[in-house]
C-alpha cells in the first residue's frame, strides 16, 4: 500500500511529466482521484460486489419483465397481421320469422344483391368482397386429389386479407367479369395435388370442371397453420355460375362479407352503415342484436392492446419494485461505507485535500459502481434474450425485446440513488473540521 502522502493529494503542486507529456495539475489530480477510487473499491471487494450485484439484478429484472410483455404483444400483433390489416367480417344471424315479432326467429342469408347494394351505397366502406364458401368440392390434378375449401371471392379480396401469391398472380376484374375458370391454390394443398412439381400453368378439376391454376398462395403464418393455406380461390362470378350456394330461404346466397372501413377510426360507423343497408333489404330492425354476427378485428386489437397495456403496467410495477429493492440495498451499503470512512475524510482534509476533491472521489466511486454494474445487468439480459431467440418460440409469442428507454431509465435511476447515497454522508463529513472528523468512530 502506498504512503498516505501519496494516497491523499495535498495542496496544489507544479505540473509534472507523465508518459512524455506535461499534465496540468487539475488533470493529474483527477487521475489520482480516479486511481484512488478504484483502489478503494478493490480494497472492499465484498462490499463492492454486493452493491454491483444489487444494481445488476435490479436492471436485469426490469428489462426482462418489460421485454417479456413486449414480446407477447408483438407476437399477438404478428399473428393477427397474418389475417390482414383492419379486417371486418359480417355473418348473417337470425331475424324474426314474422315482421315485428320478437318471439320467433329464422336463419337468413346474405345475397349477392346485398353485396352489390353495400358496394354502391355505403360511404364508409373501403375494400369489400363477398365470400362464397363451399367445402364439398373435390379438387383433382394429374398427380393427386384433395377436399379443400373453395372460396369464391371478388378481386378486392387480396386488398383486405393477407393472400401473398408467389409464384403466379391474383385474378383481376376481367377474370371475374368474364367468369374465367381460373384458380389460385393454397400452399398446403400443393403436397397432395402437385408433389414436387410446378402448379402454375397446370389444370385442375373442381367437381369435374377444368380450371387453370394461375397462382399459388405462399405460406401464410409461421407454421403454415393458417386456414388460407388450405383453400382454393376462384372468381366470385365463376363460383356463382358453377357452384352456387343453394339455401332454402335464399336465392343466390353468399356465406359472409369481408370489408375494411375507409379509415380505422370509422370501423363502428361502417359496420352500422352495412347493418342498415342489409336490414332495409330484408325487412327487419338493424338494431336487432341477433341479426348479425360481426368479427371486428379493429375492436379486438383495441381490447388486446388494453390487456397488453395493463400487463405492461403490472410487469413494469413488479420491475420497479425489484429495482427499488436494489436501490435500497445500494443506498444502505453506500451510506454505511461512506460513514465508516469519516476518519479517512478527516485525514485527507488534514493532509490538504479540498472539499471538491473529496466529493469528486465519492462521486466517481458511485458513478463507476452504478454505471458498470448497470451495463453488466444489461449485457447479461441481452445475452439471455439472444439465447432465447435461437429457440423455437410458442405460437403468438415473440422473443423478448430489450427496450432502450427502460434500460436507460433503470441504469439512470440506480445511478442517481447510488451517487446521492454516497455524496450525502461524504458532504457532511467533508464539512466537518479535520479534528472533529478524526474523532468520529
Amino acid at each position: 500500500m502506498r504512503p498516505l502522502a501519496e494516497r491523499y493529494p495535498g495542496p496544489p503542486r507544479p505540473s509534472r511529466k507523465r508518459g512524455g507529456e506535461i499534465l496540468p495539475y487539475p488533470m493529474r489530480m483527477l487521475l489520482d482521484i480516479v486511481r484512488q477510487s478504484l483502489a478503494t473499491l478493490w480494497a472492499h471487494k465484498l462490499r463492492s460486489f454486493l452493491t454491483m450485484f444489487g444494481i445488476a439484478w435490479g436492471v436485469g429484472s426490469l428489462l426482462l419483465l418489460v421485454g417479456l410483455g413486449e414480446g407477447f404483444r408483438s407476437g399477438q400483433e404478428r399473428e393477427l397481421a397474418t389475417l390482414g390489416q383492419n379486417i371486418m367480417f359480417m355473418f348473417p344471424g337470425r331475424i324474426p320469422a314474422l315482421e315485428g315479432s320478437t318471439q320467433s326467429g329464422q336463419t337468413y342469408y346474405f345475397t349477392y344483391k346485398d353485396y352489390l347494394a353495400v358496394r354502391n351505397e355505403a360511404q364508409l366502406v373501403g375494400a369489400l368482397s363477398p365470400v362464397l364458401n363451399r367445402e364439398d368440392i373435390r379438387a383433382v390434378s394429374d398427380y393427386g386429389s384433395t377436399n379443400g375449401q373453395v372460396f369464391g371471392v371478388a378481386p378486392d379480396y387480396n386488398k383486405i386479407r393477407t393472400v401473398p401469391v408467389q409464384p403466379g398472380r391474383w385474378f383481376n376484374d376481367e377474370d371475374n367479369s368474364q367468369r374465367r375458370r381460373v384458380a389460385i391454390v393454397g400452399w398446403e394443398l400443393l403436397k397432395n395435388m402437385f408433389p414436387g412439381r410446378a402448379a402454375v400453368g397446370s389444370t385442375i378439376l373442381l367437381n369435374g370442371m377444368n380450371f387453370d391454376v394461375i397462382g399459388v398462395v405462399a405460406k401464410v403464418g409461421r407454421d403454415g397453420n393458417n386456414g388460407t393455406n388450405s383453400r382454393i380461390f376462384v372468381p366470385i362470378e365463376t363460383m356463382r355460375q358453377l357452384f352456387p350456394l343453394a339455401k332454402a330461404n335464399s336465392e343466390d346466397a353468399i356465406s359472409f362479407l369481408n370489408y375494411q372501413p375507409i379509415a380505422k377510426n370509422l370501423h363502428t360507423q361502417a359496420k352500422e352503415e352495412i347493418h342498415r343497408i342489409i336490414a332495409r333489404r330484408h325487412g327487419f330492425d338493424p338494431k336487432l342484436q341477433d341479426a348479425f354476427e360481426d368479427w371486428d378485428t379493429i375492436e379486438n386489437m383495441k381490447r388486446v392492446g388494453k390487456i397488453f397495456d395493463a400487463m405492461d403496467w403490472f410487469l413494469g410495477v413488479v420491475g420497479v419494485v425489484t429495482l427499488g429493492l436494489g436501490a435500497i440495498g445500494i443506498i444502505n451499503i453506500m451510506l454505511v461505507s461512506v460513514t465508516e470512512r469519516t476518519k479517512e475524510i478527516g485525514l485527507r482534509k488534514a493532509l490538504g485535500a479540498t472539499y471538491r476533491a473529496i466529493l469528486t472521489q465519492f462521486f466517481i466511486e458511485g458513478a463507476f459502481l452504478t454505471a458498470f454494474s448497470g451495463f453488466i445487468g444489461l449485457a447479461i439480459v441481452t445475452a439471455f434474450v439472444s439465447l432465447l431467440a435461437m429457440l423455437p418460440s410458442p405460437e403468438g409469442f415473440d422473443t423478448p425485446r430489450i427496450i432502450p428507454a427502460s434500460a436507460l431509465a433503470a441504469i439512470g435511476s440506480l445511478a442517481i440513488a447510488g451517487i446521492a447515497a454516497g455524496l450525502y454522508p461524504a458532504r457532511k463529513a467533508a464539512l466537518l473540521p479535520p479534528v472533529e472528523a478524526l474523532r468520529q468512530e
